[in-house]
């Protein structure tokens, strides 16, 4: 299998180019798709997440309500850690399954993974950055996505900055544009993944931790 990550700031595009390259062929282990599934009512995570947060960060049918949570741990440091501690380990033991999966194939697999810059995973063949500029990304999550300006700066403040993001990149995808303008981008992108040589299943065990005894 050839493995890559994805990476890309709030308002970047991150999930169209997902999107496209799922279109092309490569199978796209999406940690946000993730988080969801395994906060779903009844799940371990949304048991730890009540002990820890309250009974109020769920909704009367026992699901988590998302702006509850949020409310709870956006301007708190340590209650965001502590989020993070209970949700991060639980993805990236879901996310690894998910890849060890397809070991002993020959699929491109990319791991769609926001914070990526921020939580570096190893193992990876190369990392394909969405770019745009911030004030691209202020004026998208305002106008798509209902935030007031200032609640997007803060938001995209809180990500790793678009320099530090770029300088983890192998490929960059300029995202600035209108979507017809991504194509061009996206086949170059797909001749570069085809082009990395396959990983042993041996390699993708020891980037997801498995032991052999």
């Amino acid at each position: 299998m050839i493995l890559v990550g994805l990476t890309g700031g709030i308002g970047s595009g991150k999930s169209t180019v997902s999107a496209l390259l799922a279109a092309r062929g490569a199978l796209i282990v999406d940690a946000d798709a993730i988080v969801h599934e395994i906060q779903q009512p009844g799940s371990p995570v949304l048991a730890q997440l009540a002990e820890r947060f309250g009974a109020d960060v769920l909704t009367p049918d026992g699901a988590l309500d998302r702006p509850a949570m949020a409310a709870k741990v956006f301007h708190d440091p340590e209650a965001l850690a502590a989020l993070n501690a209970i949700v991060h380990p639980a993805v990236g033991r879901e996310m690894n399954r998910r890849v060890l999966e397809h070991r002993h194939t020959g699929r491109v697999v990319v791991l769609d993974i926001p914070l990526l810059t921020e939580r570096p995973r190893p193992g990876l063949q190369g990392i394909i950055v969405v770019d745009v500029p911030v004030e691209t990304q202020v004026q998208r999550l305002v106008a798509s996505r209902g935030f007031d300006e200032a609640d997007a700066r803060a938001r995209i403040a809180r990500q790793a900055s678009r320099e530090d993001r770029l300088a983890t990149a192998s490929v960059v995808v300029d995202n600035s544009g209108p979507p017809e303008a991504l194509a061009d981008q996206i086949d170059s992108v797909w001749q570069w993944l085809s082009s990395l040589p396959p990983l042993s299943p041996d390699a993708v065990d020891d980037m997801a931790g498995v032991r052999r005894d």
